[in-house]
């Protein structure tokens, strides 16, 4: 077992994953420093989105190696997946999944209030991000009253809101007109850098991608390009034998 370099927040080695008797990923190893905005690429069905879901401890993997801030992910039991997704990771979908019976503002501040955050606290943060996002005139009106961009702008403010250490974003401006997507990925990324977020973001858009540090691809469930194959040596396994040949 080689141990994840002490520099990466999260790292993986080797995951492999099956969605019935189709491979998923094949091999697939990463490693990403904290508050790096890693973008995962490829089309429809290369596999981002299983990799994703493997990452944040959605998806247990067939095989392989999942580290984060050097604890292993892949030994936990499901509930302690799930205590670490709502108390270190967050996760923006394809699409928005709010709460139907609460108002914008609780939807966003609902990530606060389940960790035992102060409702007045909860409320006040919720509010800020829905404003930077332009929905705080939306606040007190339910989902089914708001469109789609609307939704979905709530949806990532309830992801930042909580400050998450990573945050999964799984083609967050699907939704959205390409100039909004764009405006809105751009305040994604800026409040990442400025409250240290990691980011791991899945798209099949270029544009997209351009506001990363660093670009993956998939295809097929495996790493593609000339340093990231599958059999090769994963991004912190070069780093890590880089710096113990100096």
């Amino acid at each position: 077992m080689v141990a994840p370099p002490d520099n990466d927040v999260l790292w993986a080695r080797g995951l492999h994953h099956m969605h019935g008797s189709t491979p998923a990923l094949t091999g697939v190893s990463l490693g990403v420093r904290e508050g790096e905005i890693l973008a995962v690429t490829g089309p429809r069905g290369s596999g981002k989105t299983t990799l994703l879901q493997c990452l944040s401890g959605q998806l247990a993997p067939t095989e392989g190696e999942i580290w984060f801030n050097s604890s292993p992910v892949h030994t936990l039991s499901s509930p302690s997946r799930e205590r670490l997704r709502l108390d270190r990771f967050g996760w923006i979908d394809t699409e928005p999944h709010l709460v139907p019976e609460l108002t914008a503002w609780e939807n966003a501040a609902l990530p606060l209030l389940l960790r035992g955050t102060g409702h007045r606290s909860a409320k006040h943060t919720a509010m800020e991000w829905l404003d930077r996002l332009d929905v705080g005139m939306c606040a007190r009106r339910r989902p089914a009253r708001l469109d789609q961009s609307q939704r979905q702008r709530i949806a990532i403010a309830r992801a930042l809101a909580a400050e998450p250490q990573i945050l999964f974003a799984d083609e967050p401006t699907a939704p959205l007109h390409s100039g909004d997507g764009i405006q809105v990925l751009r305040t994604l990324t800026t409040a990442a850098r400025s409250h240290r977020i990691t980011v791991v973001l899945a798209t099949h858009a270029p544009e997209v991608a351009t506001l990363a540090d660093r670009t993956i691809a998939l295809l097929d469930g495996r790493r593609t390009g000339a340093s990231a194959t599958a059999d090769g040596p994963s991004d912190a396994e070069s780093r890590a034998a880089c710096s113990l040949s100096v």
